[in-house]
């Protein structure tokens, strides 16, 4: 994680991260003014704390009330050497918790990240560099020996000439990649985080047999999702962007929609629109794209080559980002390695959603083809030692798919996680299935899973499909566990080189009657494929386009940004359209209008809700507000802080409307429940003279929305890259 330090007046020291800002003093004999705990301060109260969290993750897990817990550490410091000192942490448990829970708490207490972070042989590297913003070194914990080669199944190079090729691209770009987690909870399964160590929004989990093949995965789906943009879908990119040359590629074409708002004739082919307008009721504003905004310009278009014949079609950027997410995108040391893996992911979940929603029971594979695989079984008999049944299924439904199924039972709660790999090596696709269980699962996350069910319409509805793909946790039917499979197994492979094993799984989409759209992305030094299969590989469903689309951000984005300077008649056409639009109400605005705004904010916890019924505040339309202000009490989970500010709300409109009551007579002991200035700023809210309280001003010049322009600087990074590529 990156910390980068301000100086402040006198001692006082500032530390952003992430989100966040940390400010040290010193106390006064020390020079300092005592305003805020000194550095070493905080050092000593993380260990405390990063114990007390994992006793408290050990009491959620088992319902044990943390009430009466209590935790407290004291630092004794050697008389002869004061940087040797002992931490003394002691735990107060209630009486009435067994014997048995109370040993587990202190082992769990025991786990404290930072206690094993310390006891560990630290290392500091301190060394002056010219720029900090500018010195791109990758921070990866691993450095492979080059001089080594180890090869795997699907990569055409050596782990170590992959990991350097793609250290370097991100280098080139100028972005940090850290690590900011590792796992391997079981053998043979390594899983880890890495992120942008500037905008670490953008972020990617890697996943392997070995920590060198997990680092190769999470970089290159950082590579990929670079290339594919996914990092930015839905984002409001800024005015300097959407004013540029080009928004997202420089090969990208804008197409006007024709007479009434009609598709223009250059997009898609007959074949997709057909399927992506089976109604006839997409329009050409549906599909302005939600990044720039500029419907001036037209649709903003991607070219696409029609794999079976080579032909190029243009896709709107924003039909793209509606639909697919990240499905169908990968980066390779060759074009055909990354066509395998896009290829793989597709048939991966079309495959795993048929077999969900369809309720079908796989086949179990024979132990004496798994033992076939012994760090496979290996893995696997570790989470049956830890308590965890675990049933590995082919997925491929009677050979016809490279997809294979790992599932894993949890007692403790009753919950199910069924994983999913593909590969054309069924070897590869069960290692796939085995580490996509566990990427980024600690044992106590497997605490969370849901239980399966009998109701199919739990099962089938489309919002399930989603969280299946999200994060693999959504509900999976009781019928998949029957010992009685409705399909043979079969040992399938599908396995040769990159290029016959690509042309394969192309084969197998032709045979389904499926047409395969394929673009390559080489601007960043590695070959990135994005294969769109309409009717296959959607994650959302096409109604999306019209009904749940993401440009709806264009009706709104602007004037929210520029709330505090909004005439009441502009506040009234805004809220109007705020009540039209029939959005859920507890929809957050970051998702509404594509910007990432400190979730650690007003903004960052603002919904519609909350929006309406501060503008109901604003305009004096007390009834209105009233009436929100309801709503946003009954269900919500704001900061506590926001919620007492509108239980003072609540009871000040309930004076101000009620004509027998007097504020004068209820001030006094309402300043006094919620204090004097908050109370303030309430009968200024309800009085009109104080708008939007809490909200900081902005406009779309994005002024103090630190964590949106973090992000677009690292689009800027990508979209100068591209500018110099085009140029050559």
């Amino acid at each position: 994680m990156e910390i980068n330090v301000n100086f402040l007046d006198n001692m006082r020291l500032e530390a952003k991260f992430d989100d966040f800002t940390v400010i040290s003093d010193q106390p006064i004999r020390y020079k300092g003014d005592g305003s805020a705990p000194g550095p070493f301060d905080y050092f000593l109260a993380s260990s405390v704390m990063c114990a007390a969290h994992f006793i408290r993750l050990y009491c959620l897990t088992r319902d044990i009330p943390t009430d009466n817990i209590r935790v407290s550490q004291n630092n004794i410091v050697d008389p002869e050497d004061r940087y040797k000192q002992l931490f003394k942490i002691q735990v107060e448990l209630p009486t009435d918790i067994s014997d048995k829970d109370r040993k587990a708490i202190i082992r769990a207490a025991e786990r404290c990240a930072v206690k094993r972070v310390i006891q560990n042989d630290l290392e500091f590297d301190i060394e002056p560099v010219e720029s900090i913003t500018q010195d791109a070194q990758a921070l990866l914990t691993i450095n492979p020996d080059t001089d080594s080669q180890t090869f795997i199944e699907g990569k055409d190079l050596p782990l170590e000439q992959t990991i350097a090729n793609m250290t370097s691209i991100l280098a080139d770009l100028g972005m940090k990649i850290e690590i900011s987690s590792w796992r391997n909870i079981v053998p043979h399964v390594w899983s880890l985080h890495v992120r942008d160590a500037a905008s670490p929004m953008c972020f990617t989990n890697g996943k392997g047999a070995t920590k060198e093949s997990a680092l190769c995965s999470a970089l290159g789906e950082f590579i990929e999702r670079l290339s594919c943009n996914f990092f930015y879908n839905d984002q409001y990119f800024g005015e300097e962007i959407a004013n540029a040359e080009f928004v997202h590629y420089p090969n990208e074409r804008w197409f006007k929609p024709g007479p009434d708002d009609q598709l223009p004739a250059e997009i898609l082919d007959p074949y997709c629109r057909e399927f992506y307008d089976p109604e006839n009721e997409l329009l050409g504003s549906h599909l302005v794209d939600t990044n720039s905004g500029r419907a001036d310009r037209g649709i903003c278009s991607l070219p696409f080559v029609r794999h079976s014949d080579g032909e190029v079609v243009y896709f709107p950027s924003n039909l793209i980002e509606n639909l697919y997410l990240s499905n169908g995108m990968s980066a390779g040391n060759t074009l055909a390695e990354a066509q395998v893996q896009c290829l793989s992911e597709i048939f991966e979940r079309a495959v795993k959603k048929q077999i969900i929603e369809e309720e079908i029971t796989l086949p179990d594979v024979p132990d004496d083809v798994l033992n076939k695989y012994p760090s496979i079984v290996e893995g696997i008999k570790a989470l049956e030692e830890q308590g965890y049944p675990v049933l590995v299924k082919d997925a491929s439904l009677g050979g016809q798919f490279p997809v294979a199924c790992v599932t894993l039972m949890n007692p403790r709660t009753g919950g199910v996680f069924a994983s999913f790999g593909a590969h054309p090596s069924f070897e590869v696709a069960l290692e796939r299935s085995l580490t996509e269980l566990l990427q980024g699962r600690s044992f106590e996350g497997l605490n969370d899973l849901p239980a399966p069910t009998f109701n199919s319409m739990a099962v089938t509805e489309p919002n399930n499909f989603v969280e299946h793909f999200i994060d693999s946790s959504g509900v999976v039917s009781w019928r998949f566990f029957s010992s009685k499979s409705d399909i043979e197994f079969v040992e399938w492979d599908f396995s040769g080189s990159n290029q016959q094993e690509a042309d394969t799984l192309f084969g197998i989409l032709y045979d389904l009657g499926k047409q395969a759209y394929v673009a390559v992305h080489e601007d960043l030094g590695a070959p990135v494929c994005r294969i769109l299969v309409p009717g296959y590989s959607e994650v959302y469903p096409v109604e999306d386009l019209v009904w749940d689309n993401t440009n709806i951000a264009l009706l709104f984005r602007e004037d929210i940004l520029n709330l505090h300077a909004l005439t009441d008649d502009q506040l009234e056409d805004l809220v109007e359209r705020l009540e039209d639009s029939q959005l859920d109400n507890y929809m957050d605005i970051i998702t509404l209008i594509g910007i990432e705004f400190d979730e650690n904010t007003v903004w960052g916890q603002l919904t519609i809700v909350e929006l309406k019924l501060l503008i109901y505040l604003a305009l004096q339309r007390h009834e209105d507000a009233q009436e929100y202000l309801e709503m946003f009490l009954q269900y919500n989970d704001n900061t506590v802080e926001r919620v007492l500010f509108y239980r003072a709300v609540e009871a000040v409109l309930e004076i101000t409307m009620d004509d027998e009551l007097e504020l004068a007579d209820y001030r006094y002991n309402l300043g006094r429940m919620y204090g004097e200035d908050v109370i303030e700023a309430v009968i200024g809210s309800v009085a009109g003279t104080e708008r939007f309280y809490g909200l900081t001003p902005t406009s779309m010049k994005l002024e103090g929305l630190d964590r949106h322009l973090r992000l677009l600087d690292s689009y800027k990074k990508l979209h100068a890259a591209r500018a110099a590529r085009a140029k050559l």
